[in-house]
């Protein structure tokens, strides 16, 4: 199945759009014929969503209020929320002795408990229409971790548990929540992290894509962010009704070992 099985326009809100996934999911959704605000910190994300077709708001999602403000949005252009994308995300590579409290904060206030308010906000919207796509941009990180990363990954697991949770509640009232899980995508993100990396383990940054990034990759490259949204576009579909509670890795082969 593909995501051209998609037939009516829905109203859709994806975070973290400035670039990477965020900015493949909007396009392509624009593409499709629904109608879509953009939601991002960065004020860069305005271009980005307005060259795609798509509405702007600008927020900082670790503040409950802006994640309540962003439906509110949608709500007021468009008339409701029928698909809820979360893909905002920051990364800190630290070890746990070193990790910084307020940097794990910051990464659990945006990474999960934003999902939740933004799930929490939107879901009336669909109940009413007996319809709903909830979309969690987790990551391979979801299922297996690595050093450095104990705030991402603590997040990135409980929005697992948080996808599981939506799906049970949802699945008489029309609504689906699946995550997808991909390894290391093509995005600003995941530059920043070969730097980081190289520093934690003393490489320089060619050794790090080979020698740690992909090494449990079967397929040696990086994802590019289309793949991820059209993945994406499936879950938010008509097309996928019957799928809930579902984590699909884009992995590269890496869960395979």
């Amino acid at each position: 199945m593909t995501s051209q099985a998609v037939t009516t326009p829905r109203v859709a809100l994806v975070t973290g759009t400035s670039s990477g996934i965020g900015a493949a999911v909007v396009k392509h959704f624009c593409e499709l014929g629904h109608q879509v605000l953009a939601v991002d910190f960065n004020p860069s994300g305005k271009a980005v969503a307005e060259k795609a077709g798509a509405a702007f708001f600008e927020a900082d999602l670790t503040d409950p209020n802006a994640c309540r403000a962003a439906v509110a949005d949608a709500v007021k252009r468009f008339g409701g929320v029928d698909i809820l994308v979360n893909n905002a995300g920051i990364q800190h590579v630290a070890s746990i002795e070193t990790f910084p409290e307020e940097k794990w904060r910051q990464i659990m206030d945006l990474m999960l408990t934003a999902p939740f308010l933004l799930t929490q906000a939107a879901w009336p919207h669909m109940r009413e229409k007996g319809w709903g796509r909830i979309v969690n941009v987790a990551s391979i990180h979801a299922q297996v971790a690595s050093p450095g990363k104990a705030a991402y990954i603590s997040a990135k697991h409980g929005m697992i548990g948080l996808t599981k949770t939506a799906a049970l509640e949802g699945g008489e009232q029309g609504i689906t929540a699946n995550a997808v899980c991909p390894a290391y995508v093509k995005t600003p993100l995941v530059d920043n992290q070969i730097a980081d990396q190289a520093k934690l383990h003393g490489m320089d940054e060619q050794e790090v894509i080979e020698k740690v990034m992909l090494k449990q990759a079967a397929i040696k490259r990086l994802i590019e962010p289309e793949e991820v949204a059209q993945l994406v576009a499936y879950l938010a579909s008509d097309a996928a009704g019957a799928v809930t509670g579902s984590s699909f890795n884009i992995d590269l082969g890496w869960t395979a070992h």
